[in-house]
């Protein structure tokens, strides 16, 4: 394999900033992302790129445009948070994390070999920028539920956001924590569903069909919005949309395996590990 790319850090978008401008930016940064992203899981030899590359365009625009996260002070009380609740994405999040610069990007080379910090699941005791231990499906959106409440009643402008993926939502927690957002009002919390119709093994429908997935929601009292998860201006621009009296509830539609064209759409890459040939395709179509 050749020498990896190398993973710059990439300072956060200025406020301000022209959306097509932003966007642009935007697209650079997944781009380094899931080029080093696809040498992490290569190199541990297990991970899920299939679920990182459809959530890195996600994850790129809410650190590097949307979050109030300093990475000179990551503790600042006054932050807003987010929470991977779809954990076993960790290897995405890990390499947002060290193009943000909240995490050495040498690091990333011991992903999940023994006595790393790089858990396969995140763990916010060891790792810099993880609000909370995540990977048993359903945790997240309750934990994002109390971050939001607490800011509420600290009266505090810090936001929440969190993003489980679309088989997660089988999970029955979710809607509980839903149905508590709703009832609180917690308009400082934005739940961010990756929907790109595969889970291990499956389709989610024929798994356990979800839809209508946004009638469900809007029924549980949430604030409804889809979107391309892969169209960085559209994410901007509902990521950063005036509150409503209501949590936001966003289906990003995206691409399991995107934008690569033999993982694209294709369930076994769900938990599968390119092989040399592969890893270079990939690195060739993210050229």
């Amino acid at each position: 394999m050749n020498q990896p790319p190398t993973l710059p850090v990439f300072g956060p978008i200025p406020r301000g900033t022209p959306p097509d401008e932003a966007a642009a930016r935007l697209a650079e940064i997944a781009r380094a992302i899931r080029r080093r992203d696809v040498l992490v899981i290569a190199g541990a030899g297990q991970g899920h790129i299939g679920g990182d590359f459809s959530a890195i365009d996600i994850l790129a625009t809410l650190y590097f445009a949307v979050l109030n996260l300093d990475p000179a002070d990551p503790a600042d009380p006054e932050r807003d948070r987010f929470v991977l609740s779809k954990g076993h994405c960790s290897a995405a999040l890990y390499t947002t994390l060290a193009a943000f610069g909240l995490l050495e990007a040498a690091a990333l080379d011991t992903y999940m070999r023994p006595g790393s910090k790089l858990n396969g699941h995140p763990d916010r005791n060891k790792v810099t920028g993880v609000e909370a231990n995540t990977g048993t499906l359903g945790h997240g959106l309750p934990v994002a539920a109390g971050f939001a409440l607490a800011a509420k009643l600290d009266a505090s402008p810090r936001r929440t956001f969190v993003l489980t993926g679309d088989g997660e939502l089988e999970e029955g927690s979710n809607w509980e924590a839903m149905m508590t957002a709703a009832h609180h009002g917690l308009e400082n919390l934005t739940v961010i569903a990756d929907v790109n119709g595969l889970q291990q093994g499956a389709t989610t429908v024929a798994t356990t069909a979800l839809a209508p997935l946004a009638d469900k929601a809007n029924a549980f009292g949430l604030e409804v919005v889809e979107v391309s998860g892969h169209d960085h201006r559209a994410l901007l621009e509902t990521f950063n949309a005036p509150p409503t009296g209501k949590p936001r509830f966003v289906l990003a539609h995206t691409v399991k395996g995107y934008p690569i064209s033999f993982m694209s759409g294709n369930v076994a890459w769900h938990h599968k590990v390119p092989g040399p040939a592969q890893v270079a395709q990939i690195l060739e179509e993210l050229s």
